[in-house]
């Protein structure tokens, strides 16, 4: 498979972030969308039926469409053809190029970065195009969601500013009624389970990047979108719950909505199920499961593109059995099974935004060295006192002076 030649080459990383100073160049190849232009909207009921931009119509080869799902891993196949891929990932000519920051701790090719400018031009061009985004939409929106907060009296969010506000908004395509709707769910899915963001401190959650069970890769996809990382047979039920796993899953997700381009593009989660047991299945019921859809669909402002599934097992039909009955058919379409098959997921990632370990050219970091370098964003921990995690005291003081 011919792939584009990565655009990232070997240097020191850089551990201290900052907000980039010069545009993200992100290449999507944008076509226009019937469906938003003809004026085409979803229910505004179902927050799990909204239609997430499909890569495959910017020459993207993140393709959530043209796949067959299956959980047997002899038979995950994908209807996409090889000319296609390939003209797919040709096009992607570049990922996102991360802004410089000043220090020199080295690990590999990464760099620890938050995107935290606004969107560069082609990824408004999406916005526009995919989400309705303009900004006189924004502007009527924004007022008439922060309107339709104080007239139902549904909720009480802490804050009522734009920078809050809008996230909710582009996950929802600006529909206004959705977006209400979604944040109300956030508030409440924070409210039901306060263990999970309340009084926790993320630098305390190192034990997540030590067993290898979660990594954020610092790279992207070809089409701009961060990654999540899953290994759950590198948990071990017996040494902490599951509940450690949502504390760092919502800690990411709440860094991720910060980047503006994050909100418009949504993220890429990839579930490697290698070394799973009955141990692992029995630890995953029904609340487990609805918590997880809570996260990926109704309760949080981050748009999930695309799901996928490696070294699947027997062990992963049990498990599934409890998701199936919360999955809608347009969230399926987002999943894919690859079982051993590392080239069926670059099909979908190119190789030069995956790790070696998927058959990738990219190097991994440690889950804890991304709050290594945040700590040192006065904007990212006041967000995250904000938001009720607990921040050592002499970071407080650092930022504070």
């Amino acid at each position: 498979m011919e792939t584009e030649k990565s655009t990232v080459t070997d240097k020191e990383t850089k551990l201290n972030v900052k907000s980039v100073k010069e545009p993200n160049e992100i290449v999507l190849c944008l076509k226009k969308s019937d469906d938003r232009r003809s004026g085409k909207f979803e229910s505004q009921e179902e927050e799990s039926s909204e239609r997430l931009p499909r890569a495959e119509e910017y020459n993207c080869a993140e393709n959530p469409r043209d796949s067959v799902i299956s959980t047997d891993n002899k038979e995950s196949k994908l209807s996409l053809s090889n000319d296609v891929t390939r003209e797919s990932l040709k096009t992607s000519e570049s990922i996102v190029k991360m802004p410089q920051s000043s220090t020199t701790d080295k690990w590999d090719d990464e760099e620890l970065t938050l995107d935290l400018e606004e969107p560069s031009a082609e990824v408004m061009e999406y916005a526009r195009q995919e989400l309705g985004e303009t900004e006189e939409v924004k502007c009527l929106t924004l007022q008439e969601l922060r309107d339709m907060i104080y007239e139902r009296g549904e909720c009480l969010p802490n804050r009522m500013d734009d920078a809050f506000l809008i996230r909710f908004l582009r996950a929802r395509n600006f529909n206004v009624h959705r977006a209400h709707r979604l944040i109300v769910n956030y508030l409440n899915f924070k409210e039901e389970h306060p263990d999970i963001h309340r009084d926790v401190n993320p630098l305390e959650m190192r034990h997540i990047g030590d067993d290898d069970l979660m990594t954020v890769p610092a790279y992207r996809t070809q089409c701009g979108r961060r990654m999540m990382i899953y290994r759950m047979g590198n948990w071990d039920p017996r040494k902490y719950p599951i509940d450690e796993i949502f504390k760092a899953t919502v800690i990411i997700l709440e860094l991720g909505i910060l980047e503006p381009t994050a909100q418009v593009l949504g993220g890429v989660v990839i579930f490697d199920l290698e070394g799973i047991t009955m141990t692992h299945a029995w630890s995953i019921t029904p609340q487990v499961a609805s918590m997880v859809l809570s996260l990926m669909v109704t309760a949080f402002p981050m748009k999930t593109h695309a799901i996928h599934i490696l070294h699947q097992s027997w062990v992963f039909d049990a498990i599934f059995t409890v998701f199936r009955p919360l999955i809608d058919s347009r969230m399926r379409d987002r999943i894919f099974f690859h079982g051993d098959d590392m080239e069926s997921l670059q099909r979908h990632v190119s190789p030069t935004s995956l790790p070696k370990k998927y058959g990738g050219t990219r190097a991994e970091l440690p889950y804890h060295m991304w709050f290594d370098a945040l700590s040192k964003v006065p904007r990212v921990v006041k967000e995250m006192h904000q938001l009720g995690y607990v921040i050592p005291e002499e970071i407080l003081k650092t930022i504070q002076d």
